[in-house]
């Protein structure tokens, strides 16, 4: 399905976009893993992708970075030639009410999930123009469609995501670019480790579970194989926010 295209995953070290990389690359893309610092884990992403016959190769980035993300964008250029799918994934949590929240727990959380992916969409942007094709997913969440105590840093930074989306939709639409979001409920990661299958959360799931990385990960490719879907927020959370 992707054969011959390259796509950029930030966030694929391990979790939801480690389920992504597997994914794209059981279907042919050739995969530029993005990770914050733990190199092993993106090695073993590259070996679980090269696994089905593709190339893979993992670049450490901070993604809040302008000047990290220019030099790793160019570097995958150099690597791969282009860029036809981008997901910005990378993101990270600072729990606190309100009323406790530091302001460098604020700008943490926005830096790297909203800010990120905006700087990411940026530097992949004129690639894709060049190509007149594309495909950008962001990965936002239910909590910024909910909201969620003792998370509006990180509820408004998946808020901010989705505005982010719609309005890169318009800009790009008429050159073939589609710009669309994903929002994963309470998905196993380390991100929801301590989410025990006993909690009263899941309750609230009319599934009465958590979902998988590779749930996310099918509804990426979906979006990243139509040409007709843009500006368009898919859950994927066993009916937590419907």
């Amino acid at each position: 399905m992707f054969e011959g295209k390259t796509a950029i995953i930030t966030g694929a070290s391990r979790g939801i976009g480690k389920a992504v990389a597997i994914k794209l690359a059981s279907l042919g893309a050739d995969i530029a893993v993005i990770y914050a610092g733990n190199t092993e884990a993106a090695m073993q992403s590259v070996s679980e992708c090269t696994a089905y016959g593709v190339k893979a190769a993992a670049y450490r980035c901070n993604v809040a970075s302008c000047e990290d993300v220019k030099a790793t964008v160019s570097q995958v250029k150099k690597d791969f030639g282009s860029v036809h799918i981008l997901v910005n994934n990378a993101g990270i949590t600072r729990d606190a009410l309100i009323a406790m929240m530091s302001e460098d727990a604020w700008d943490e959380v926005m830096d790297t999930n909203l800010k990120g992916a905006y700087l990411m969409i940026r530097a992949v942007c004129p690639l894709m123009l060049r190509a007149k094709e594309g495909r950008i997913i962001n990965i936002s969440s239910v909590s910024g469609l909910m909201g969620n105590a003792g998370q509006a840093n990180y509820a408004a930074s998946k808020a901010g995501l989705i505005g982010l989306t719609k309005s890169v939709a318009r800009e790009l639409a008429s050159k073939g670019i589609t710009c669309n979001a994903v929002a994963p409920g309470f998905i196993q990661s380390d991100m929801t480790k301590d989410i025990k299958e006993d909690n009263p959360l899941l309750a609230s799931i009319p599934l009465m579970r958590t979902g998988r990385g590779e749930d996310v990960a099918s509804a990426v490719a979906f979006l990243a194989s139509s040409s007709y879907i843009t500006g368009e927020v898919i859950r994927v959370d066993g009916g937590l926010a419907m």
